[in-house]
């Protein structure tokens, strides 16, 4: 069947082609000017000689440049290859090795890291958003602008719903990123069935904090907004005032986010002198929100915050809470329409209902990628039996809501016992000095693993390390509170907000009198 994603804009543009869809402080699109302007970026890139199902490289912040390119390489019948635009050069060549795109839409600032990427990869042409930097080679790297010349593209280039769209990059905890791919049947799915149940009308102004290159940022943000022709106000980087200042500016009514970003705003110190009277729903996902900071969010915003989860794999959404009358506090909700999440033990059964049966989340339905591109093994292991094994841990309870406990990897064994970090983490967020805190594992000779919690202060808080752990000895059992603390002035924190653990096992790993 003949479809694009890029539809979701042109139908968009149809019935709203005077209405903002995009802003940027002073700068703004309609939707027919979007629509016109991805126009000409497909049209170029066709006219330059990208075959059809080719891919590219998209590597913006959120600049409504992002909206541009993503919507023209799919009207030139491309896949969209979205990178962090703060990679370092070798990252980029991956990148660009494993999708085999030869073609790159570049931040000015990323200039150098992509021009030795192209460098390494050979016959790599750049498109620079900006001024091409003084360090780019002659003859590969040209502007933007030309892409923006005459060159509508009236149909867009042949696809099919089950063509891959774009080429999702995953990080994993071992080994190089693995592209998912997400064909316009996924993706369309997800914002259209997301969209739904969140109830976004065409009236509601979404602020786009979260990156658009992440899938979280570019699905259940970006695509949502331009379905359901609302207006999008961009926010190149996140920054807890910033924010605020825009959601006053723009009268934001949808706000979606990650923990670390609820964190901020709670803890701005300015964040009385903002009208935000405006909003009226958040959601959350992509880490697991901690309690004390959904309440202390809802109870100061008024405004409720509905949890989700899902996975790059899962384009991204797979299950919510799909209103603020049906919701489960502190849960991740059901599955949405057209999908089904089982939990299972190590051998596929599925586990009863409760509490006390905690195994791993398996999906298959419409959201779950076609595989890895280009690599069989790791798809066929992903995909064993039809169904997508997460790797994230979680229960059901009796009324059919999810709840995560944490990611497998996470999962720290002390002595053969369980230890689920999130809950001590919980434990943590409770203490009155602790701004974040993050639960990891650490080599024991004797246990295996050893618990160690890593703590954020408060601005001018504190406490010892003696405090910490009796707080949490006093609410977990024995086995679970954590034996190691360690103070940082700030958590390591990915592209979206999430708190790297993999690099605070790194750097802690031989920090315990009992490492091994």
């Amino acid at each position: 069947m003949g479809f694009n994603l890029c539809d979701i804009l042109r139908q968009s543009a149809a019935r709203l082609p005077d209405k903002t869809a995009v802003v940027l402080d002073g700068r703004r699109l309609t939707y027919g000017e979007l629509d016109a302007l991805s126009d000409r970026v497909g049209g170029n890139l066709r006219a330059g000689g990208l075959p059809p199902g080719s891919a590219v490289g998209l590597m913006l912040p959120n600049l409504p440049e992002f909206l541009v390119a993503y919507y023209g390489i799919l009207k030139a019948g491309g896949m969209v290859v979205p990178i962090n635009p703060l990679y370092r050069a070798s990252e980029v060549a991956h990148y660009l090795r494993d999708s085999g795109a030869r073609t790159i839409v570049a931040w000015e600032g990323a200039t150098p890291a992509v021009a030795a990427a192209a460098e390494a990869v050979g016959d790599t042409r750049t498109f620079v958003v900006g001024r091409p930097g003084p360090e780019s080679p002659p003859g590969s790297t040209w502007s933007f602008e030309l892409l923006l010349q005459d060159g509508n593209v009236r149909d867009p280039a042949p696809t099919t719903s089950d063509d891959t769209a774009v080429i999702l990059y995953t990080s994993g905890t071992t080994g190089r990123p693995r592209g998912a791919e997400l064909s316009h049947f996924n993706l369309f799915m997800n914002c259209h069935v997301s969209g739904q149940m969140f109830g976004v009308l065409v009236e509601d102004v979404v602020l786009g904090a979260l990156p658009l290159f992440h899938a979280f940022g570019q699905s259940s943000v970006m695509n949502i907004a331009v379905h359901f022709g609302c207006t999008l106000s961009l926010l190149p980087r996140f920054e807890a005032r910033r924010a605020l200042e825009v959601i006053q500016r723009d009268r934001v009514t949808l706000f979606s986010g990650v923990p670390t970003m609820f964190l901020a705003l709670l803890a701005e110190p300015t964040l009385d002198q903002y009208d935000l009277s405006s909003l009226r729903t958040a959601s959350s996902g992509g880490a697991s929100l901690p309690a004390e900071v959904l309440d202390a969010f809802e109870a100061r915003f008024e405004v409720p915050i509905l949890e989700g989860y899902g996975l790059s794999e899962t384009s991204p959404t797979a299950t919510f809470n799909q209103s603020i009358r049906d919701r489960r506090v502190y849960s991740v909700g059901k599955p949405i329409w057209g999908v089904e999440v089982r939990v299972v033990d190590g051998d596929s059964r599925e586990l009863p209902r409760g509490a006390e049966h905690v195994g791993e989340l398996a999906i298959r339905g419409h959201c779950v990628m076609k595989g890895y591109y280009h690599n069989p093994e790791a798809t066929a292991e992903a995909l064993a039996g039809g169904w997508l094994r997460t790797g994230d841990m979680g229960y059901r309870d009796e009324d059919g809501f999810l709840f995560i406990v944490d990611r497998k990897k996470d999962l720290v064994i002390r002595g053969g016992m369980n230890v689920y970090p999130r809950e001590v983490e919980e434990v943590l967020f409770s203490h009155p000095a602790v701004e974040q805190a993050a639960v990891i594992g650490v080599p024991d000779r004797r246990l295996g693993e050893e618990v160690m919690a890593v703590v954020q202060f408060k601005p001018g808080a504190s406490a010892t390390e003696e405090e910490i752990i009796a707080h949490c000895r006093e609410r977990l059992a024995a086995y679970k509170y954590p034996r190691y603390v360690r103070f940082v002035d700030v958590l390591p924190l990915g592209a979206t907000g999430k708190i790297e653990k993999k690099q605070l096992r790194e750097s802690l790993a031989g920090a315990t009198a009992g490492g091994g």
